[in-house]
């Protein structure tokens, strides 16, 4: 109990960190690329990662790492070609649709079964996020609105693959493969994908080593070690405050507001997630889950 608590309150603030540097990164890629942007996130990641994990990298975790990179690569190019084909408010809401697509993953792919409490904390949730982020009136789908939605399927299968993958116990090997597999693939898309730009600045380059130090080695390595002691489920519905983090930070830098409709969203969330961290702790973690 006391390392799940532990593990779910390191991604509370995994999702924080996620959350606060939105505004950044979104200044940021006016003067870079997005794919070279990416790209040097994740390089940083992988050489600090490394430095740090060397002697500890195992052989058990190289193939499991692999896959996790190329699931997340291939998570935030989906994100950033539907983000140029359709609105930030609904890439934000057709990405979060992963929340929900965890348990269903975690039942297809390893037969984990959520439990119903933390079912209703993922409905309650989702709604909260379609309040927050979905304008009012028609929801069309677009061209841009399916690669948010592939988007979400991936995200949501590396939640599952790490909450997976971490119960071997080799979560520094986890971190540092998914991490330097994701910077090959973004060195392979600036090469092919869109013309390399960047405007060295401050701004970019406090864009790149925070997010890559902080928002990618720190938040992934974290992520590998807490889905040891709790679910994948549990782990995707502390991962849905991340828009609600996200416009704090931006109501606190730039002063954005929430409408009424945003702001039941947003208590919503906070709602489901509190519903099963607070009413329904009990003993669920992954291993005890698996054996159920």
């Amino acid at each position: 109990m006391k390392s799940r608590s532990k593990a779910e309150l390191a991604l509370a603030g995994v999702t924080v960190i996620w959350g606060s540097t939105f505004v950044l990164v979104k200044s940021a890629l006016e003067d870079i690329s997005t794919y070279l942007f990416l790209t040097l996130r994740f390089a940083v990641a992988a050489l600090a990662l490394f430095a740090i994990y060397r002697t500890a990298i195992r052989r058990k975790g190289i193939f499991p790492g692999i896959a996790a990179g190329c699931l997340l690569f291939t998570a935030y190019a989906f994100q950033t070609l539907g983000l140029k084909l359709t609105s930030p408010s609904k890439s934000a809401f057709l990405t979060g649709l992963s929340i929900p697509m965890v348990p269903l993953a975690s039942s297809l792919v390893y037969r984990v079964r959520p439990r119903l409490p933390e079912v209703i904390g993922i409905v309650v949730a989702s709604f909260g996020m379609a309040l927050m982020t979905l304008p009012s009136g028609r929801f069309e789908i677009s061209h841009g609105d399916f690669l948010s939605f592939l988007c979400a399927v991936v995200f949501a299968l590396h939640i599952v693959v790490i909450s997976h993958y971490s119960q071997g116990g080799a979560f520094q090997t986890l971190a540092v493969m998914q991490v330097a597999t994701a910077a090959i693939l973004g060195f392979g898309s600036v090469l092919i994908a869109e013309p390399a730009k960047i405007q060295m600045n401050v701004q970019v380059a406090a864009a790149v080593l925070i997010t890559g130090l902080l928002a990618t080695a720190l938040a992934f390595t974290t992520m590998a070690w807490a889905q040891q002691y709790t679910t994948a489920t549990r782990s995707a519905l502390i991962f849905s405050l991340e828009p609600v983090v996200a416009w704090l930070t931006s109501w606190v830098m730039t002063g954005e507001t929430l409408p009424l409709r945003g702001q039941a969203g947003a208590a919503l969330i906070l709602a489901g997630v509190l519903m099963v961290e607070l009413r329904f702790g009990g003993n669920a973690t992954n291993k005890a889950e698996a054996a159920s």
